[in-house]
């Protein structure tokens, strides 16, 4: 039986970018099924309601072995919704957002090449989403860190240290002066860390690393960068910097028995219908999302067909240095498919 996954083509350059995607998934003879659903601002601009997804939407997202989320935009101001990505997060509790940062060949990135991992906690936090007014002058956010999501997103962090074969995590938090929910995240990484003799486990501030990652990004080379949920975001942003293109980062959000899968840009709707945004980052997301279903050879064909189209530097998008239209780069990847 085929397996099967929902996929949401989002807002802005979205629709597009993930149209390429499944072109290119299918060039590989890709045997899932791969079911179109609605979600984002887009579609709640028309349908309004206190969710950017339709309950038609969260059926097939509850069916689907997998999700593929396309950019999408995020309305702001109090009582607007939250977030696609959020959302289907905290649903399903994927508690490990993923974000491999390794530059590519042939693309001179800013300070020299990188590899390494980023993740995130996904479901709580900051992004828990518990805000509220006190009085008309002060108004709140609650930091929610549970030892359980810290659990489950370090086990995460150093299993993924073990299939890569390195030796390193590196824990960003700010203990020093959120001693206790930084420090309950801490605790936790070194007790499931015991697990793992093997793993050095390496700790940064916050506002340090963020230093670091400019001074001498390769000292973080074949490691594990892990922290919660708002310093990651940010700090994994800043390390998408580092490969050169935002258009080249795609992510997974992960958890027990279902997992999400998208580029780590936004929906960019100045760029929508232009033919012009680099497709690499929703392809490769696309890509891993098959390997996550079983069809690992064909994940494989196309991480294998983007490296040489890019390392042949002939047909790339403005981002990376050259002038080709995003559908003249996404059939140079398809032909390049073996």
């Amino acid at each position: 039986m085929s397996k099967k996954a929902a996929v949401i083509r989002g807002d802005g350059v979205g629709p597009e970018l993930v149209d390429a995607m499944l072109n290119v998934l299918h060039a590989t003879g890709t045997g899932v099924e791969f079911i179109v659903v609605d979600a984002g601002a887009t579609w709640w601009e028309e349908h309004g309601g206190r969710s950017l997804i339709p309950d038609e939407t969260w059926d097939v997202l509850e069916e689907a072995d997998a999700c593929f989320k396309g950019p999408t935009t995020t309305p702001g101001g109090s009582g607007s919704p939250k977030s696609v990505a959020v959302s289907i997060r905290q649903r399903f509790n994927l508690y490990a957002n993923v974000r491999p940062i390794r530059t590519f060949p042939k693309t001179n990135p800013p300070l020299g090449d990188v590899n390494f991992v980023c993740v995130r906690e996904g479901t709580e936090g900051l992004y828990a989403g518990k805000e509220f007014e006190l009085n008309d002058d002060i108004y709140i956010a609650l930091r929610i860190i549970t030892r359980r999501a810290s659990r489950l997103v370090a086990r995460y962090a150093f299993d993924e240290a073990e299939r890569r074969n390195w030796k390193r995590l590196v824990a960003i938090h700010k203990s020093n002066i959120l001693k206790e929910t930084c420090g309950a995240f801490l605790e936790e990484i070194y007790r499931v860390g015991d697990e793992y003799p093997e793993i050095e486990v390496w700790e940064y501030h916050i506002d340090n690393i963020a230093q670091q990652l400019i001074k001498n990004p390769q000292i973080f080379n074949h490691s594990i960068l892990l922290s919660t949920n708002l310093f990651m975001d940010v700090i994994s942003e800043e390390c998408s910097a580092l490969v050169g293109s935002i258009g080249l980062i795609y992510s997974a959000n992960i958890g027990e028995t279902y997992a999400m899968f998208e580029p780590a840009h936004g929906s960019a709707p100045k760029y929508a219908g232009m033919d012009k945004v680099n497709p690499v980052a929703t392809i490769l997301a696309g890509a891993w999302m098959l390997s996550y279903l079983d069809e690992k050879e064909a994940s494989e064909k196309i991480f294998r067909a983007v490296d040489r189209v890019i390392g042949e530097g002939r047909t790339l998008t403005y981002d990376l240095g050259g002038d080709a239209k995003t559908s003249e780069m996404v059939e140079e990847i398809i032909k390049q498919i073996e």
